[in-house]
């Protein structure tokens, strides 16, 4: 039987620091006092599940779910991949969530006022839940980049995020994955707020061509690693879950 560690070391230098001089949001979303550690409640550890009981088949297919009149516009894409304990165990029974940006770079929220036209066939969210070998899969269009107020031509990366949920309420954890190939990631403010490469890589879903359907739809492979040395970064606790 395979002995594992009961106890990964939290690297710190793999995660970002609160406050980034070239992530001007970060500025008021950086703390300013010394930080408290508050320990679980057993209501928190022990709460109910989120949304586990109530998918629907169409909730992991972007291409149907909102659609009115037709398919929405953009490169179709399959994302897929499983999410893994920190020994690459697979994660069963697992919520896993995204939402993005339609092809041309907008989100379909009210407070979202770029340029780019709201698709009528895309709503931008979807969920699922692993199998019994931790596997997930989307079908979805390749998001746009899109401009931001941080400095005079920011722009985000093609992005997808991505949310997945323990077995109770208070464990989530989120993030975002980028594309193989995107040149927008390396000149991304949020991205290089990441010290170290190697957490950055992992956070770029690879084009998987094993995976693509014929004349229709490309694949990219993003899997998520909940805690160890391999973990993926998450934006809202970065040791893991």
């Amino acid at each position: 039987m395979t002995q594992f560690p009961d106890l990964y070391q939290r690297d710190r230098e793999w995660h970002p620091p609160a406050y980034a001089q070239n992530y001007k949001t970060s500025v008021t979303r950086s703390p300013r006092k010394a930080l408290l550690s508050l320990e679980t409640t057993p209501s928190e550890a022990a709460g109910p599940t989120f949304g586990h009981n109530d998918i629907d088949p169409l909730d992991k297919d972007l291409l149907r779910n909102y659609a009115k009149t037709g398919d929405p516009i953009g490169e179709r894409i399959i994302l897929h991949g499983r999410v893994l304990d920190e020994n690459t165990r697979p994660v069963p029974n697992t919520l896993v969530e995204i939402w993005q940006a339609n092809a041309g770079g907008r989100y379909r929220h009210k407070k979202d006022t770029y340029l780019a036209a709201i698709d009528p066939n895309f709503g931008g969210c979807g969920r699922t839940l692993t199998d019994e070998n931790g596997c997930y899969s989307f079908r979805t269009v390749k998001p746009g980049a899109y401009p931001w107020r941080n400095w005079v031509n920011s722009w985000r990366p093609a992005h997808i995020h991505v949310s997945v949920f323990g077995t109770s309420f208070a464990q989530r954890l989120i993030t975002q994955l980028y594309f193989e190939g995107d040149p927008l990631i390396a000149k991304c403010p949020i991205v290089n707020t990441i010290p170290d490469q190697r957490a950055i890589n992992q956070l770029v879903a690879a084009l998987d061509l094993n995976a693509t359907v014929p004349l229709d739809s490309l694949a990219y492979k993003f899997d998520i690693v909940l805690r160890g040395y391999r973990s993926t970064y998450f934006e809202n606790r970065p040791e893991g879950n």
